[in-house]
This record gives structure tokens, sequence and C-alpha cells, in this order.
């Protein structure tokens, strides 16, 4: 396992409240990363998955595996500004939240834009872009409607590299375990706080 990147400054974000998403595409590890960084910080820290507050929907849930349309892009709104709302109520109690969801870089508007207006403009977000064949190796382990087909997963994969150029952090995962991806993701947040990244 390759250690992380020499210009890592090794930034503890541990006292501060924070209200973080990040973004990636299916099989980049945004949940299980975003899981242990916030089991793992001083402060409290609330994880926040868009796709399980999506799943909530019991009976009528619109699969957007199934042909994404009207019905599939309500839930995904409405689970969106659920979503808007728990981390605003976390961050008003003090509690730092970290959220996940595949914001492509070609709906700004739609995506940053959303998140933006729905948690609030201290919202810092991270990009986790691992190689495609980690995503695809790492898709193939899923089950149920969080497995995609290795052509959805290519064609996801492709869209988030126009994060490239963004000036949004990026971070490339391919060879890290989650701790080590979770340490680098509390470095690249140390910057953020240092400067924040226009968006």
């Amino acid at each position: 396992m390759p250690s992380p990147p020499p210009d890592a400054t090794q930034g503890d974000t541990g006292a501060t409240t924070l209200a973080v998403l990040l973004i990636g595409p299916a099989g980049a590890g945004k949940t299980s990363v975003a899981k242990y960084w916030a089991e793992h910080r001083r402060v409290p820290t609330a994880h926040i998955s868009l796709d399980d507050v999506r799943e909530w929907v019991r009976s009528g849930f619109a699969d957007p595996q199934t042909g994404w349309n009207d019905h599939s892009e309500a839930q995904y709104r409405l689970a969106r500004r659920t979503c808007g709302f728990a981390a605003r109520n976390f961050l008003a109690n003090g509690i730092s939240c970290i959220l996940d969801d595949a914001v492509f870089p070609d709906r700004p508007v739609v995506g940053l834009g959303g998140w933006k207006r729905h948690v609030g403009p201290g919202l810092l977000p991270v990009v986790l872009l691992p190689g495609l064949e980690i995503v695809l190796e790492r898709n193939a382990q899923r089950s149920g409607n969080r497995r995609l087909t290795d052509e959805e997963v290519a064609r996801i994969h492709g869209r988030m590299a126009g994060w490239y150029g963004s000036g949004l952090p990026i971070i490339d995962n391919s060879g890290y375990d989650v701790p080590t991806t979770a340490r680098v993701l509390d470095d690249v947040l140390a910057r953020a706080i240092a400067s924040p990244p226009q968006w």
C-alpha cells in the first residue's frame, strides 16, 4: 500500500466543525471513506449518505438504473434536500457532517449548486476518483441496486474526469486503503480550510 502523497501536510481537522461533500463515481469508495472519516474524528461527526436517504422510499422507489425519469429525478431532489436539511441541523448543533454523492461536473448548477444551496456556503467539496479498473473491481463486489453494469460504471467514470481542471481537490485513491484515504482527505480538507477552493 503506497503512503500518502509527499505534499500531504498531515493536517488535523479534528477540532473543526465542517461540512464536507465527497464526490465520486460508483465504486470510488465514497461511503466507506466517509463513514471511516466520520468515525475517527475527535469532534462529533455525522455521515449522511444520499443513497441511503433515497432508499428510505420503499414502495414506489424509482431506481435510476431502470432509466432516469421524472420519478427518479424527483426522488433524487427530495433526498438531496433531506440530506441538506439534516446537514444544516447537525451543523447548527455543533456536529460536523460528511455527505457523499455522485455529482457530475457537466451539471454544476444541479449538482454542486444544489448542494451549496441546501447545506450552505461553507460546504467543502472533494472529489474521490480512482482509476477505472479499481472502480470496476469495487463495483463487482457490490450487490443489489448498488451494483451497476460495467458499461454504466465506465460511462460515469468518464463523466467524472471532467472534475480535473475544475479547481476542486481530487484524491486518486487507487492504491490507498480506507484509513489511508481518510488521512489524505483530512490533509486535503486542512488545506481547503486554509485556502478555500473557488466553486
